[in-house]
């Protein structure tokens, strides 16, 4: 299968959380995506592996993506290593992807800015066919994104681009929200306070969005950053 977009990410609701908007759109527009989540998120505070693989599923669901799969990296101790550039690149060279959608370049989780070089690195990688790796038993062909895009996470940075994600606001939010174990549940949450199960998170994630927004004149956006300039036909293309 050949996805237009596959979205890598280190823990599960990290594609929801800074891209969710830009991936519903994308599948609004007829593009296929796919989610790799890096881990398993077994080190949380809130909730477990299995029930955050359900979640995982139950958000997948919701933004329409054609595959949602995890690549068993072990949370909280990834590095930019060629053992874990190596668990990447089948999966890259399975779905061939034109773009990939990656995670903060800068973040306050240490995983995120690791996930952000480590990403990239097995992105570039995985076009050099002196490297060898099989799927199902089945040597792979090299193949490379086109570009590499890094979403906005819980860090402000100055994005390089912002997607319109106005029209799939709610869409995202639900699936955020599929994964009820990691975030405020009410007067009678019992759980745990973490950064993100505080009951101003979602208020924060919000007006990110907003302010993003506002800044290319629409009610919400999501901003990237990018590796290398983005080149464009005409002037006309710029919203």
């Amino acid at each position: 299968m050949k996805l237009d977009i596959l979205v890598i990410a280190a823990h599960p609701d990290d594609a929801e959380l800074g891209a969710g908007g830009s991936i519903a759109k994308s599948v609004k527009q007829g593009k296929k995506v796919g989610i790799l989540d890096l881990t398993k998120g077994e080190l949380g505070t809130r909730g477990t592996p299995e029930t955050r693989e359900k979640e995982a599923m139950a958000a997948a669901e919701i933004l329409g993506v054609e595959t949602r799969q995890n690549a068993g990296l072990p949370d909280g101790f990834l590095e930019n290593s060629k053992e874990f550039q190596m668990k990447i690149i089948p999966f890259i060279r399975q779905y061939k992807p034109s773009i990939v959608l990656a995670n903060a370049v800068k973040d306050r989780h240490p995983d995120h800015a690791k996930a952000s070089k480590l990403i990239s690195d097995a992105c570039f990688l995985s076009g050099l066919r002196a490297i060898k790796s099989e799927w199902s038993g089945e040597t792979q062909e090299s193949w490379r994104p086109k570009a590499v895009y890094h979403f906005v996470q819980d860090y402000y940075l100055k994005p390089d681009f912002i997607v319109d994600v106005s029209e799939t606001w709610e869409l995202k939010m639900k699936a955020v929200k599929a994964f009820s174990s990691q975030f405020y549940q009410g007067k009678d949450d019992k759980g745990p306070v973490t950064p993100i199960s505080t009951k101003g998170f979602i208020h924060a994630l919000e007006s990110r969005a907003r302010e993003y927004g506002r800044l290319i004149q629409s009610e919400y956006g999501e901003g990237f950053t990018v590796e290398r300039p983005l080149g464009i036909n005409s002037f006309q293309d710029i919203i």
